[in-house]
């Protein structure tokens, strides 16, 4: 059942809450669905938008619990993404290696 409505969350985004922030260089991802809670992250320019909060319950929310009643609450978490992080370990990483090499 996760799964299926994990599958419903995406398709959700895919058709109604991306194309809207794509217009302004932005995504979204699901960062966790459980107990009805959908936590999602906003990429792109609308990781730092100060209109976040308005974009997740106009956009967002309105659209995810319109056709899926099992979501109750769309939370948005901010910060930086495992990926951003990966990357960022990697770069250190790489400048450790060619400062030990020296």
């Amino acid at each position: 059942m996760q799964q299926e409505l994990l599958k419903k969350i995406e398709r959700v985004l895919h058709e109604r809450v991306r194309p809207t922030l794509g217009e302004h260089q932005g995504d979204i991802e699901v960062v966790d669905f459980e107990d009805g809670v959908l936590k999602v992250r906003f990429l792109g320019k609308c990781s730092n938008c100060p209109s976040a909060s308005l974009t997740l319950e106009s956009t967002v929310a309105e659209a995810v619990r319109e056709e899926i009643p099992e979501v109750t609450d769309v939370v948005l978490v901010t910060g930086v993404s495992d990926e951003t992080l990966d990357l960022a370990r990697s770069i250190l990483a790489q400048r450790r290696a060619q400062r030990e090499k020296q």
